[in-house]
């Protein structure tokens, strides 16, 4: 059989830029949720929804569901579970600009825990992108706004989490099939959500229907369209290609909260939020200026 083709570069950033998009999106519609329903409830009815959607798509494959494969996706089901967690009450307590932007940390905790965990080089450009991390989170916690408060704190923690969710991907999957693993994950992502809905008191909530239909949108774009559009395409561009794609999250959240919930930043939490921003830009980009260069050293070589 012949290989399938490799996929237009344009078709492949566009759909990578359209998962951004939709991720942007989450910031939003999770925070219309979470105004009615409790975060734990949200988590658990978004990923609920999401594993029927993949039992109904795939159901055939099944039978194809081996012992490895869930017990690697139940590992990377559980850091996905701690990631949404985190991220839900981190927007319940804090404006989805702040939180967007804390959540692109994750591109500086990655070379952090493989550095401190697998002992790989952090680097100096990793490190000065933590330095600038830590001022622009000062700023934000001294800029006269609202200050560094537990949604922050938390949304940072989900950084951390998005970052180990990566990582587990990367270390643990094997050849296994992308679409039984999402579902493994997404089951236990469920699992989870229940756990804390027993674990934690639910207050007396009423479900809107801007609430319904942020669930609906969370369990299907983010979720089950977002996954299947990152397994497809991302595999086609370098992982610093890709991060430097993935930045663009913070871009739409922070879009969708001046022009939706009029969310306005005072002069130095924009500097602050701009200076993470820039914190998890950099070392991205002078990775690929690296890798630019070897491909061309490369390129040279081959043709020479």
């Amino acid at each position: 059989m012949n290989a399938p083709a490799t996929p237009a570069m344009g078709r492949v950033y566009f759909f990578l830029v359209l998962t951004t998009f939709f991720w942007g999106g989450s910031f939003l519609f999770t925070k219309i949720g979470v105004a009615s329903i409790p975060p734990q409830l949200f988590v658990l009815t978004r990923f609920c929804l999401a594993t029927l959607i993949m039992l109904i798509c795939f159901a055939p494959r099944l039978k194809r569901l081996d012992r490895g494969t869930l017990k690697r996706g139940l590992i990377v089901g559980t850091a996905l579970g701690l990631t949404n967690l985190s991220f839900v009450f981190g927007i319940q307590g804090t404006s989805i600009s702040r939180a967007g932007i804390l959540n692109n940390l994750f591109v500086l905790f990655i070379p952090l825990i493989t550095g401190l965990v697998w002992r790989d080089r952090i680097g100096r450009v990793n490190m000065a992108g933590i330095a600038l991390a830590v001022a622009g989170i000062w700023l934000l916690a001294t800029g006269g706004g609202q200050g560094f408060n537990r949604g922050d704190l938390v949304s940072t923690f989900c950084a951390f989490m998005i970052a180990c969710h990566i990582i587990a991907v990367s270390k643990v999957l094997k050849n296994d099939d992308v679409y039984l693993v999402s579902l493994v994950q997404f089951a236990t992502v469920a699992v989870i959500a229940a756990v804390a809905c027993l674990l934690l008191p639910l207050p007396a909530f009423t479900v809107t229907p801007a609430a319904a239909m942020s669930v609906v949108y969370c369990a299907i774009f983010p979720t089950v369209f977002c996954f299947t559009l990152q397994n497809t395409y991302q595999r086609y561009v370098t992982p610093t290609r890709a991060g430097l794609v993935y930045t663009l999250d913070p871009v739409w959240s922070l879009m969708a909260g001046f022009l939706v919930l009029d969310e306005r930043l005072n002069p130095m939490e924009w500097l602050g939020c701009g200076i993470i921003f820039m914190a998890a830009l950099l070392p991205l980009l002078f990775r690929l200026s690296i890798e630019s260069r070897l491909i061309s050293k490369y390129t040279s070589r081959k043709t020479g």
